[in-house]
């Protein structure tokens, strides 16, 4: 993740801040040590999207800036407040909910208000949120730390629709400037996520958050870079082996038969842990550096692959589900493609029982557990 950052570093103006988003337990990679990780680097910011992935990462000892991006309810926002973690305004209501809970609280809350131009999911209307940034400077519970908007286009600067939401949002802010309302060195105007820095959005304002490219994945295909390296590996190892004669099945359904005598290989992972139910009679695996065909339907704990061709193999040889082996590789796009999906369904379905093991340079702090999945 060292390099990536790095690179992110290079396309964005010294003075903009790197908010890495970390929510979805780190889109499936481990957030607490993903977020370790990423304040040794000297990251500005975390991103997340609820209070108990904020509060997590605190009280895993993770000090940087923390920023909730997703709705807040008011029973929720207290320990939030407390920890002086920043909480994300999409709504004149919600806001008033942050209120009352500084109030409670007795400590001013930290807030984002967050600007629809164009995603139509959440936050208030460009003509609303000259409003709302009037409620929150004029309340003595509420401090305002940023303003933002997200953009909707995956293929970054290169969308129209992309370039409408800057206007949208530019025009807003040039409003606010006129009113007073964005006085503050404290106060982050941010918008540009990782298809946005990748395509050279600009302006870039005073902080981006870059999620999955940091991750080393690539959202939409035309800015895929060799630049940006996965930084995850998911491996498993054989559990048992066993012959099949001509025109035996394999799996729920019998949807695969052998049209040779074929030996199967079964590996203790399934759909439970992330490998997706669609990959079944479709996905493949790497083992000693060969692609393996995967067999029959995928089960919730088990997946079975064909090792006819992949000869002297025994119980506990590893299995490469994403990453590298002796030279080939399979790639999280690769997997979402073949099935139909996106990328960030892939990390973020890998199951909690599948163990995390972290590993890095010499400054890395490394949290080991039994290995199954690699950042």
């Amino acid at each position: 993740m060292t390099s990536n950052l790095a690179s992110i570093r290079r396309r964005i103006d010294v003075r903009t801040a790197l908010l890495l988003v970390a929510k979805a337990d780190a889109y499936g990679h481990g957030a607490i040590a993903i977020a370790h990780h990423a304040q040794r680097c000297g990251v500005d910011a975390l991103g997340v999207t609820t209070c108990a992935e904020a509060l997590e990462l605190r009280q895993a000892g993770i000090r940087t800036r923390t920023v909730i991006l997703g709705p807040v309810f008011s029973e929720e926002a207290p320990p939030a407040i407390r920890a002086g973690i920043e909480l994300c305004v999409p709504s004149q209501e919600l806001g008033r909910g942050v209120e009352r809970a500084a109030f409670a609280v007795g400590k001013p809350a930290r807030v984002h208000v967050k600007v629809d131009t164009g995603m139509g999911r959440l936050g208030v209307p460009p003509d609303e949120a000259l409003e709302l940034l009037e409620t929150v400077r004029s309340s003595p519970g509420l401090e305002l730390a940023g303003v933002m908007t997200h953009f909707a286009a995956t293929e970054g600067a290169s969308s129209a629709a992309l370039q409408e939401q800057v206007l949208r949002f530019q025009g807003l802010l040039e409003e606010a400037k006129k009113r007073s309302l964005l006085s503050g060195r404290d106060v982050w105007i941010h918008a540009a996520n990782s298809a946005a820095v990748l395509s050279g959005i600009d302006p870039l304002y005073d902080a981006v958050r870059v999620g999955i490219a940091a991750y080393g994945v690539s959202a939409d295909p035309g800015l895929r870079s060799e630049e940006f390296r996965p930084i995850l590996s998911v491996r498993t190892r054989i559990v048992h082996l066993r012959t099949l004669r001509t025109g035996d099945r394999v799996g729920y359904g019998g949807t695969w038969s052998a049209t040779r005598p074929t030996r199967i290989a079964v590996l203790p992972m399934g759909y439970h842990d992330g490998i997706d139910w669609r990959l079944g009679n479709h996905g493949a695996v790497l083992i000693r550096g060969r692609r393996v065909p995967m067999v029959g339907r995928i089960s919730m704990d088990y997946t079975t692959v064909d090792v006819t061709d992949v000869p002297g193999l025994g119980l506990g040889d590893t299995v490469t589900i994403i990453g590298e082996d002796a030279g080939r590789r399979i790639r999280v796009e690769e997997l979402a493609e073949l099935i139909g999906t996106i990328p960030y369904e892939i990390t973020c379905t890998i199951g909690r029982r599948v163990a995390r093991t972290y590993c890095g340079g010499a400054n890395c702090q490394i949290a080991r557990l039994p290995a199954a999945v690699s950042g």
